[in-house]
Parts: structure tokens; C-alpha cells; sequence
């Protein structure tokens, strides 16, 4: 079901069962080989593959097409929302949603830069919604949901999913095609491995963050191995990410919604 094409009644009566899911994207720049609207594009259709999956159980809302990508504006081609104000449009949003009944909530997720600004949204949520209006509100970021098949298990030839990269670009390839360059993919010049800092997918997570803007860390926008992408790759991150999402939205769907104990 369709959140933007049903009328309000309809709504209503989906709001006591179905989970409804909000897919969260971006326009940013994605290096000098791909379209701006990659993470808001890749979302989108795997929220669509998941809702065709899960007829009657899933409301699909419209794909919030702009992120928190300040990081990426001096490259140009990015339209973006700053952190905080970030923050404060998801739990307007998500706060509607709760206004309109729904008690089971998944901010769908494409694009790293709003990651942060969401899990504050959440904690700003919990806040303001549980004792009144207690919900499950899940952020869902879809590589992450995946796992191992975005963290380097074949066909993958990179450790991981970054940015504009091997991944990124094989499920472009594979999804549209006409939005990538493949003559202008190639790797960046990016700072040196110090050992404690993962620029992107050079080191393990240590427990240390150091947040640089995106022109400070890679020499063309882009991350990763791009120049590595493959159609095939791409269809199988699409397959291996669908069916992490529908087997996950159909376990949330019967997920109690817990009061105070």
C-alpha cells in the first residue's frame, strides 16, 4: 500500500496493523561517475521490492529525497539539510505519523550522513512519546541490515560499502544504468592510514571518530573502488538487501509494543 495515494480514511484504518515505512535519502554528489540522487534512487526501490513483498502488512511513504550531507556541499550538486535541523524535521515527520495512529514506524535508511542526526531524532522522540504514545520507532539503515554481503563477502572485491563505490556503483549499474559514467569511476586520493581512523574502509572501527568534510579526505568525492563495479555485483547487493528488509519488516510487524513495566 501506498501512503500518497490512499485518502484519509483509508489511512486510519491502516493504522491500528500496518507498519508504515518512511524511506530516507539524499541529493548529494556521488563523485564524478554517478547521479546525485543514488541513495535517495537505491531506497526507494528497495522500500518498493519490499512493500510488493508484503502486501497488505506494509504503507509505504513518499522517499524523503534530501538528507544531511553538508559534508559533501564543496563539490557542488548537493542539496542538503544541516544535522541539526535534520534531527527536528524527522521527529516532525515521525511525530505526525504518531498523530495519525501509527504505532509501528521504520525510518528506512540510504545515506550515511543521517544516521546521526536520526538516532537523535529517536532519543527526542522516546522523550516526547513514550509515556503518551509509546511506539516502535526503528532507524534501518539497509546495508548495515544486510551485513556481510555489504562487508566484503563475494563477489565484492572492497572490504565495504563507503561512498560512491564499488557497491554503491555495481547497484546503480545493475538498478539504472543511465545515471553512471563508468569512464570517470575512479579511486581517489585519500589521507594515509594513521591506524586509529577509518577514512572510509582502510581500518576497523576503534572506537575513535575525527569527522572531516568530504573534500579533506577524498580527491574526487567518491570512496572505495568504483572503478570495480560490476551489473551483476549490483544485482546481487539488491537481491541480499531485499530480502534482509522483508524478513525484518515482517518480524517487526508482530514486535510488541511495550509500556512501562
Amino acid at each position: 500500500m501506498l501512503f500518497a495515494d490512499l485518502n484519509y480514511p483509508a489511512i486510519r484504518e491502516q493504522a491500528g496493523s500496518a507498519v508504515v515505512v518512511l524511506p530516507l535519502g539524499a541529493i548529494e554528489q556521488h563523485g564524478p561517475h554517478m547521479a546525485v540522487a543514488t541513495d535517495t534512487d537505491i531506497v526507494t526501490h528497495l522500500a518498493r521490492e519490499a512493500e510488493k513483498s508484503l502486501p497488505g502488512e506494509v504503507l509505504l511513504c513518499p522517499t524523503m529525497p534530501f538528507g544531511s550531507s553538508h559534508h559533501h556541499l564543496s563539490f557542488g550538486g548537493t542539496i542538503s539539510i544541516s544535522p541539526a535541523l535534520y534531527t527536528q524535521v524527522v521527529v516532525d515527520m515521525v511525530g505526525s505519523l504518531l498523530q495519525n495512529g501509527f504505532r509501528r514506524i521504520v525510518l528506512l535508511n540510504g545515506h550515511g550522513g543521517n544516521i546521526t542526526p536520526v538516532r537523535q531524532a529517536l532519543a527526542v522522540l522516546s522523550k516526547d512519546y513514550d509515556h503518551t504514545m509509546p511506539a516502535n520507532i526503528a532507524l534501518v539503515t539497509y546495508w548495515e541490515l544486510a551485513g556481510k554481503p555489504f562487508a566484503g563477502e563475494l563477489p565484492m572485491e572492497s572490504p565495504a560499502l563507503s561512498h560512491a563505490c564499488e557497491y554503491e556503483t555495481s547497484m546503480m549499474l545493475h538498478l539504472f544504468p543511465e545515471k553512471v559514467w563508468m569512464n570517470r569511476a575512479e579511486r581517489a586520493s585519500r589521507p594515509a592510514s594513521n591506524g586509529y581512523i577509518p577514512w572510509e574502509d582502510d581500518e576497523p572501527y576503534r572506537g575513535v571518530t575525527l569527522f572531516k568534510q568530504t573534500a579533506f579526505i577524498s580527491s574526487n568525492g567518491s570512496s572505495g573502488e568504483p572503478q570495480k563495479a560490476t551489473p551483476e555485483k549490483g544485482a546481487h547487493l539488491i537481491a541480499k538487501a531485499t530480502q534482509a528488509l522483508v524478513t525484518f519488516l515482517r518480524a517487526f510487524g508482530a514486535w510488541e509494543i511495550g509500556g512501562r513495566l
